[in-house]
């Protein structure tokens, strides 16, 4: 027997959001930075008090490469990028959000065993665009700082 299961429209709107929040880790861990500013089409990515630190696809890519390394041996950052605690609040319309998560980068290599490196949040809004969800502004709050060293190309 196979039940059925409807969903309410916020309900759908509110797992599509959360498979973009996923979406974005799984394409940094993969070392898809063209990826990752393809999700950024008309959006930006902010630090904690507004500002803006890249806007549109090629800027938002251009900072990922520009600041996290990836490996020669298969072109990623050797990351796992966990999204938690996700919250998705719908405006009236239903197409706009604003967004929540929590997230903790573990990374491990030959040479440096697997560890948390890094933990924080994001707050952003995300817009329902051509039928399809996407960031419009992402801030960073990184909270709790391991060993970056392996990690980044720049000091935080």
């Amino acid at each position: 027997m196979t039940a059925t299961h409807d969903e309410s429209p916020a309900s759908e709107a509110t797992r599509a959001i959360e498979r973009l929040l996923y979406e974005y880790a799984a394409r940094i861990d993969a070392g898809d930075f063209a990826g990752v500013g393809a999700l950024f089409a008309d959006g930006a990515i902010a630090m904690a008090d507004g500002t803006r630190i890249a806007e549109g696809p090629e800027a938002v890519e251009a900072l990922y490469v520009a600041t996290t390394r990836r490996y020669d041996d298969d072109g990623t950052p050797h990351t796992k990028h966990v999204t938690t605690n996700v919250s998705v609040d719908l405006d009236a319309t239903g197409d706009r959000a604003a967004v929540r998560s929590y997230f903790t980068v573990f990374q491990g290599l030959t040479d440096f065993p697997l560890q948390p490196i890094i933990s924080g949040r994001y707050d952003g809004l995300v817009e329902r665009l051509d039928g399809a969800w996407a960031f419009r502004e992402r801030r960073m709050h990184p909270e709790l700082y391991g060993d970056l060293s392996r990690h980044l190309l720049i000091e935080l």
